[in-house]
Order: C-alpha cells, then sequence, then structure tokens
C-alpha cells in the first residue's frame, strides 16, 4: 500500500508540473503575458470540475443506492420515495453545474 501511494503521489507531481513545460516557450514579444501566472488558472479550473465530478458521483450512488435498498425493504412505499428521490438527484447534480461553472469562468479567464 505504501508503494501504491508513492506511485500516486509522484504520477500527481509529474501531471502537475507538466504545464510548465508548455508555457516554457511563450513568446518573449506577446501582447498578453502568457506563463506561469496564469497557470493557476488551468489548474484550478481542472480541480473544480474534477471534485465536483466526484463529490456528485458519490452522492448520486448512495442516493440511488439507499432509495433502491429503501424500496426493497418495503415496495408500497415506493411511490412515496420516488418524489424525494429525484429532487435529491437535482439537487446533487446542480452542484456538478456549479462545479462546470466555476472551472468554465476560471478557464475564460486564461488569455
Amino acid at each position: 500500500m505504501h508503494k501504491l501511494v508513492k506511485i500516486a503521489f509522484w504520477a500527481l507531481a509529474i501531471v502537475m508540473a507538466s504545464p510548465l513545460v508548455a508555457f516554457a516557450e511563450a513568446a518573449a514579444d506577446a501582447a498578453v503575458s502568457t506563463g506561469l501566472p496564469y497557470m493557476g488558472f488551468a489548474i484550478g479550473a481542472g480541480i473544480a470540475v474534477g471534485f465536483a465530478g466526484l463529490g456528485c458521483g458519490i452522492g448520486q450512488g448512495l442516493t440511488a443506492g439507499n432509495t433502491t435498498a429503501g424500496i426493497a425493504r418495503n415496495p408500497g412505499a415506493a411511490t412515496a420515495m420516488n418524489t424525494p428521490f429525484i429532487l435529491g438527484m437535482v439537487l446533487i447534480e446542480s452542484i456538478a453545474i456549479y462545479g462546470l461553472l466555476v472551472g468554465l469562468l476560471l478557464w475564460l479567464k486564461l488569455p
């Protein structure tokens, strides 16, 4: 397990450092400065969308699993569980849309 954590850490470090190579050859006479100051926007956009998708996927899985287990225990309550289930899924999905919105706003901030 310890080796797996080390491998995951170094893989993440390499992925996070790879934009440095792309920004290293920025044109010196560019009208808009690019490079290291703007790398935070790109990384922030990716992290915002990634964590929003991860959290919403976990939330939707737990909601669907618990609703299915409740219906399996008491099939007569399926109609009573349907409305809160759909409402919960909609609210969870709105959080994913907020994450996407934050990611897009950060991405559009790039020059």
